[in-house]
This record gives C-alpha cells, structure tokens and sequence, in this order.
C-alpha cells in the first residue's frame, strides 16, 4: 500500500488556520490538488493567493460560510470545475467555545452542532454523492477518502466544555455511521481525535490562561503536538496505506487520554 495522495483531490475545511492550514499546505507539499476552504477570505488569500491564481497551480482556496447549504454545494462545484474530481475530504472547520451547563438560554449546543457537526455532515454527503458518481463512471479509479476531525473532548467531561464535548462526539458517531452506509461503495470515513495540538484556539487560550504547564503535566508525552504532526496522520488516513481503515477514531494526544485529569480537555 501508498501513502502517496499525488494527484489526488482534495478539499480541506478549516483551512486558514492552525490543524486545517497545516493539513491543506501539507497536501500541497505531496503533491495532491488542494481546494482550501474557510470563512476567511483574507486569511486564505495571504496564504496561498499568490499560487491559488496561476493557471498551471494545483492549489485553489474558496470562502464562504459552510454552515450554509448553497455555500457547500458552490465549494463543490469550485472543485470539480478546477480538477475535475475529489477524491479526499477533510473536515477541519470546527469551533470551541465555552457554555453555561445549568443555563438553559446558552444556545452553545446549538451553535457548535450546527458549526461541528452538520457542516461535516452536509459536505460529507455532497461529497460521497460525488465519489460514488465517480466510481460508477470510473471503476479502476480509487473511491474516496473522508476524515473528520474531533477532540479527546468527547470522551472527557468538563463543565465548561459541554457544548464542544457533544458536538464531538456527535462527528464521531457521524464518522461511525457514514463509514458503515458508504463502505458498499468502497468510500472510507474516519476521524481523527485530537489532543493539546498547537491550533488557532489552544495559541489564544495560552496567551489568556497560565495552562501550558498544566497541559503538558497531563500529557504522558510531555509536549504539545504541532499542528504538522497532525497533518501527517490526516495523510495516512486519506492515501491507500489505511486502505482497510474506515469508521476508526484515531486518538493523535500524546497519551492524555490515558490519564485520569479533566482539566483543559478541548485542548
């Protein structure tokens, strides 16, 4: 089997910052054709809009709000019209935010289910649709890979942390069941799990909070992930060489699932 992803296609959401940037520039550096996808515009043009708007680049970036249904079907469409297919899919677009456990006015639940899970949701099944249109006209060609990414969180209890720790667990459960309705038509669907990697949300909580000490005490590993090493797990799981892996949940923390404490457990 290939680790190999040259001249895949591949969507990354959440690809202006952090795990998503990380993964999306690493696909481009394996040689795949890569759609970078997120809410922010400008972000995503001082990123890769210097090689996105040359005509012979493999690299394209699209933003919108993926939250919305029309905004998906457009960044599918953006694809397919720049090369053709999509042959990866990497859910990174997801929020953290705290909520109030005992209030029931705190909308958080909604809002990250909307944000962390339905956006996954709904641009998976656009994309499957299209994977297994594709391997109907094409039945020697590779079928499609799906990864979402999700938190240690959702297997955690913190109290600050419900609303992020339901949606995660939500994505999982998704990433189970989509495994199980697209394996007739060979389309893989893992996640990854993550736990204190050096992302957009976990630099902000640093420079707030004095946890960087408490994180790594409770990391068996002792560090902090980056957000490459990330990427590099993300890559096994979209190429061939984890060509018999679907409905897995990938746990990338450096051992802090394996310890008891609770404490900064989105992180």
């Amino acid at each position: 089997m290939s680790f190999s992803i040259a001249g895949k296609t591949a969507i990354v959401t959440g690809a202006a910052n952090g795990v998503g940037l990380a993964i999306a520039r690493h696909f481009m550096e394996q040689d795949a054709n890569v759609v970078f996808a997120d809410m922010d515009e400008a972000k995503l043009e001082a990123e890769v809009g210097d090689i996105a708007g040359k005509d012979d680049s493999h690299v394209r970036y699209f933003a919108g709000d993926l939250r919305e249904k029309l905004t998906l079907a457009n960044l599918l469409s953006t694809t397919i019209d720049a090369f053709d297919r999509v042959d990866i899919l990497i859910n990174g677009s997801r929020q953290i935010t705290e909520s109030e456990p005992l209030n029931p006015d705190d909308d958080a639940v909604e809002m990250l289910i909307r944000q962390n899970l339905m956006t996954s949701l709904r641009l998976t099944q656009l994309v499957a649709k299209r994977m297994i249109k594709q391997s109907e006209e094409d039945t020697d060609a590779p079928k499609g890979s799906i990864v979402n990414l999700s938190s240690i969180a959702s297997q955690r209890a913190h109290p600050d942390l419900l609303a992020y720790s339901i949606s995660c667990a939500s994505v999982e459960q998704m990433t189970r069941a989509m495994a199980v309705v697209l394996a007739p038509n060979r389309i893989r669907v893992n996640a990854l799990a993550l736990g204190s990697v050096m992302s957009a949300s976990l630099k902000d909580t640093l420079k707030e909070t004095n946890c960087r000490d408490e994180i790594i005490r409770n990391t068996p590993l002792a560090r902090i992930a980056s957000a490459g090493e990330v990427a590099e797990t993300a890559r096994f799981l979209a190429s061939d060489g984890s060509g018999f892996m679907t409905g897995q949940v990938l746990t990338v923390d450096g051992g802090r699932s394996l310890v008891d404490s609770v404490a900064t457990a989105a992180h």
